[in-house]
């Protein structure tokens, strides 16, 4: 059995796997809208500390963040594509961006 501490993109999103409970065109919707309302609450308990200045509860957003995780694995397994693969794209696209001077700045293929 994989550790939690030691969990791998890979194990994690055959995990992610194992919890869905949507099929077809209702799970792209259920994980698309469970995708941004997580990371609104994380907008939420943002706001919160600027609102009410309270100080921002770091377990409180390290489990949102997982739950927002959750969903970017589980819409990358509908996509016939895998954590681990999103992240490599993801580097790899930020990585191209930088070496090109254009890091920052607008659009998507830039």
């Amino acid at each position: 059995m994989i550790k939690q501490s030691e969990v791998s993109a890979m194990a994690y999103s055959y995990w992610v796997e194992s919890k869905i409970m949507t099929t077809q065109q209702e799970r792209l919707f259920e994980n698309t809208f469970g995708l941004v309302g997580e990371a609104g609450e994380i907008a939420e308990k943002v706001k919160k500390t600027i609102r009410d200045k309270v100080a921002l509860n770091r377990l409180d957003m390290i489990k949102e963040l997982g739950d927002v995780l959750f969903y970017v694995a589980a819409l990358a397994n509908h996509l016939d594509s895998n954590l681990a693969e999103v992240l490599e794209t993801n580097m790899d696209k930020l990585n191209d961006r930088e070496s090109r001077g254009v890091l920052g700045g607008n659009g998507d293929n830039r």
